[in-house]
């Protein structure tokens, strides 16, 4: 699979990317919501887009949002990989595309993998 991992959080971010990698699948990671709208809209050749709720400058709902608006013809699966997993939080991710919602305190890294690889195969 090729993954675009967007989370603000440096450790974070490294961790599921260096877990995904050693898999076999590629990974694009990036630290804002503008960085993935940059790397989509260079390229849109990705099977997963898991990306954090809680992002400074644009949220991840905002981002589901902008990613239908700006690429609907995004084949990518919408995976919301967060900490925070309140039922509204999940509604609305839901809502605006997501096809998943991995909630990080409730999974170590290999489970996350488990997840994504059970959604996208």
């Amino acid at each position: 699979m090729k993954i675009l991992l967007v989370d603000d959080d440096n450790f974070l971010r490294d961790m599921y990317a260096t877990k995904f990698s050693q898999t076999g699948h590629t990974v694009d990671a990036v630290d804002n919501g503008a960085a993935a709208l940059t790397k989509l809209s260079s390229t849109q050749d990705y099977d997963v887009v898991m990306l954090d709720m809680v992002m400074p400058g644009m949220s991840g709902l905002e981002l589901l949002v902008k990613i239908r608006e700006e690429f609907p013809k995004l084949k990518a699966k919408l995976i919301v990989l967060s900490n925070q997993g309140q039922e509204e939080d999940i509604r609305e991710a839901t809502a605006a595309g997501a096809c998943a919602y991995i909630i990080k305190a409730e999974s170590v890294p290999s489970e996350v993998l488990s997840k994504v690889e059970a959604v996208c195969g």
